[in-house]
């Protein structure tokens, strides 16, 4: 769970990430590092926020893969 949420903090800083795209990663860096809710809740709240994302057209072309790796990743959980 650490690496994912590396990951998107990387995709997060990022200058070329619009700010409504900003906010939804940020929301799923909080839900991930939450301790008091159960891991696969976690993940699943986490996975509704990307999914939107990974069909926003404001996302650069270069991190939609980067995404979907993490989508995939947190699917396992």
């Amino acid at each position: 769970m650490k690496e994912l949420i590396e990951e998107l903090t990387m995709i997060l800083e990022d200058d070329g990430i619009p700010k409504n795209v900003r906010i939804k990663l940020d929301t799923a860096i909080a839900v991930l590092q939450d301790n008091a809710i159960e891991i696969s809740i976690r993940a699943n709240k986490a996975l509704q926020e990307l999914d939107e994302l990974s069909n926003d057209p404001n996302i650069p072309s270069y991190i939609r893969p980067q995404l979907w790796n993490i989508v995939s990743q947190l699917e396992s959980f």
